[in-house]
C-alpha cells in the first residue's frame, strides 16, 4: 500500500521512542538545526557507532536502539536505500509540542526525511519522514486557487489543509482525499512523487475542486503512538467525515455534490467511510477507490517483502534476519486473542489489527448506495491485479459500479514497471493524465 514503503523496508522502520521521562545525561545537548546536521552527518558516515553517549539520549531510545544492534545497526539499515547522494540542511519544526529537527536525505533509490524529536537538547525518537527537500511545491495556476483550510480533530486540535479550487463563484462538485497507509502529509508525498497534489491541480483544472490535509498520524503521531484503543477509524475514517461536512460549510462547494476518494489503505477504508457518512449530516454522492485491497493487511505485507527480496540480486544474512524477524511479528496476528491491549506487532497496537480482522471490506463495499469507481494498475506490486480479480469478481457488472484498470501505472498512479519496486518512487513523476480524466468524467456522470 501507499506509504508501505516505510513498512516494507526495514530501513523506514527506524524508531520513535519518545517518552515521558527525560533522563539527565553527561552528554552533548542537540538544540540547533547546525547540531542535526553534525549529528547527521556522523550518522551517515563510516562510524555511527562514535555518536552514542556523546548526544544526549533517553534512556528508552537507547533501549530501543540496542535492540537494533546500536546506531551502527540502524544505519546499515538504510543500505536498502542506497547510498545518500544529497543531505540538505536540517530545518525545524514540532510535534506534538516536542522540537523536531527534519532532516532530508536523498538516498539513491528513495529520498527522505530523518527526524530527531528532542526535549530541552535530548534526543527522544528518531523516525522518517516525507521528503522536504528538493524546494517548494507550490504551484501558481490561472485556473484555480489553494485556499487554506485546516481540519479540526476532536480533543487533539488542527489539521493543515488546503482546499484546491476552480477560479469562480462556483458552486463546484468538490473531493475529498484520504490517505493511504502510514504518516503521510496533505500530498501523500512518497520518495519524489506528491499524488495528492497532482489529483488536486488535476482536477482542479476539470472544474472540480480538492480538499487535501495532513493526515492525523503525520500531525499527532506522538498521541496517537500512545493510544492503545487505536483503529483505522481514530487515524482516516473520522477525519474523512467530517472532512465532508467541513466542505460543505463553504461558500465555493455545492454540498450536494461533495465525493471521496481514498488511495491504497485509504482506499480500503472507503466502505467504512460510507457506513459512517450514512450517520452524518451530509453525505457523499459517490466515492472513488484506489488501489484499494480487498485481502488482509498483513498478507499484503508479505507479499510485498517477498517481492521486494526477489528483486534483489543477493540477500545478505543480515538482510535475511530483518525480513524473517518481521514475518516473526506478522505470524502473531494468527492468534488475534492471544494479544493483549498493551501489544504491539510491527509497532501498531493490537486494537487496530484487529479492528481490520473483523472488517468485512467486501461485504461493506457491496452495501454502498452511492455510486463507486475503483482504479488499479496493472504494475503495482503492492496491490496487484489479483487483488482487482477479487473486485471484479464481487463487484463487476453491478449497477454504479466502474471498475478500471491502467496497463503501464504502478502503485502511485505514475507510469512504471513492477519490476522496478521501489526505485520509481525514486524518480519525479505525476499521476497519468488517463486517471484525472476518468475520475472527473466519473464526478461529471455522477453529478448530472
Amino acid at each position: 500500500m501507499k506509504k508501505m514503503i516505510a513498512a516494507l523496508m526495514a530501513a523506514l522502520i527506524l524508531l520513535s521512542a519518545c517518552g515521558s521521562a527525560w533522563a539527565e545525561q553527561e552528554a552533548r545537548k542537540l538544540e540547533t538545526a547546525a547540531d542535526a546536521d553534525e549529528w547527521a552527518a556522523a550518522f551517515l558516515g563510516e562510524h555511527p557507532e562514535e555518536l552514542e553517549g556523546a548526544w544526549a539520549m533517553t534512556e528508552e531510545l537507547k533501549t530501543a536502539i540496542a535492540g537494533m544492534g546500536g546506531l551502527q545497526g540502524l544505519a546499515a539499515s538504510l543500505k536498502q536505500m542506497g547510498t545518500p547522494e544529497k543531505v540538505e540542511p536540517a530545518h525545524e519544526g514540532e510535534i506534538q509540542g516536542y522540537k523536531a529537527f527534519y532532516i532530508p536525505v536523498a538516498f539513491s533509490v528513495m529520498p527522505f526525511d530523518i527526524v530527531l524529536t528532542v526535549q530541552d537538547g535530548t534526543i527522544a525518537g528518531i523516525s522518517t519522514g516525507a521528503y522536504s527537500g528538493g524546494g517548494e511545491e507550490g504551484t501558481e495556476s490561472d485556473t484555480f486557487d489553494s485556499i487554506a483550510l485546516n481540519l479540526p480533530v476532536p480533543g487533539l486540535g488542527e489539521l493543515p489543509g488546503i482546499l484546491t479550487v476552480p477560479k469562480g463563484e462556483g458552486p463546484f462538485p468538490a473531493v475529498v482525499l484520504i490517505h493511504g497507509s502510514g504518516s503521510s502529509d496533505r500530498d501523500e508525498t512518497v520518495g519524489s512523487l506528491k499524488p495528492f497534489r497532482d489529483l488536486a491541480e488535476g482536477l482542479a483544472e476539470k472544474g472540480i475542486a480538492v480538499y487535501r490535509f495532513d493526515k492525523r498520524s503525520y500531525v499527532f503521531g506522538t498521541a496517537m503512538m500512545a493510544n492503545r484503543q487505536l483503529t483505522l477509524y481514530d487515524e482516516s475514517i473520522e477525519d474523512a467525515v467530517n472532512a465532508v461536512q467541513l466542505l460543505a460549510k463553504q461558500d465555493r462547494i455545492d454540498p450536494a455534490r461533495i465525493f471521496v476518494l481514498g488511495h491504497s489503505l485509504g482506499g480500503n477504508a472507503v466502505p467504512a467511510i460510507a457506513r459512517e457518512l450514512e450517520k452524518a449530516d451530509v453525505k457523499a454522492c459517490g466515492f472513488v477507490m484506489m488501489a484499494a485491497s480487498p485481502r488482509p493487511l498483513d498478507v499484503l505485507m508479505r507479499e510485498q517483502y517477498d517481492y521486494l527480496y526477489s528483486l534483489m540480486p543477493e540477500v545478505t544474512a543480515e538482510q535475511q534476519a530483518e525480513k524473517d524477524a518481521i514475518f516473526a511479528e506478522l505470524d502473531r496476528l494468527r492468534d488475534m486473542d492471544a494479544l493483549t491491549e498493551d501489544d504491539t506487532v510491527l509497532n501498531v497496537p493490537a486494537s487496530y489489527w484487529k479492528w481490520l480482522s473483523a472488517y468485512d471490506i467486501l461485504q461493506a463495499a457491496e452495501e454502498i448506495k452511492e455510486p463507486v469507481l475503483l482504479l488499479q494498475g496493472e504494475e503495482d506490486y503492492q496491490v496487484t491485479m489479483e487483488d482487482f480479480g477479487i473486485w471484479q469478481e464481487t463487484l463487476g457488472g453491478k449497477e454504479n459500479r466502474t471498475l478500471i484498470s491502467y496497463p503501464g501505472l504502478v502503485h502511485c498512479f505514475v507510469p512504471g514497471l513492477k519490476t522496478e519496486g521501489s526505485a520509481v518512487y525514486a524518480r519525479e513523476g505525476r499521476v497519468d493524465s488517463r486517471v484525472i480524466a476518468d475520475i472527473a468524467a466519473f464526478v461529471e456522470k455522477t453529478v448530472k
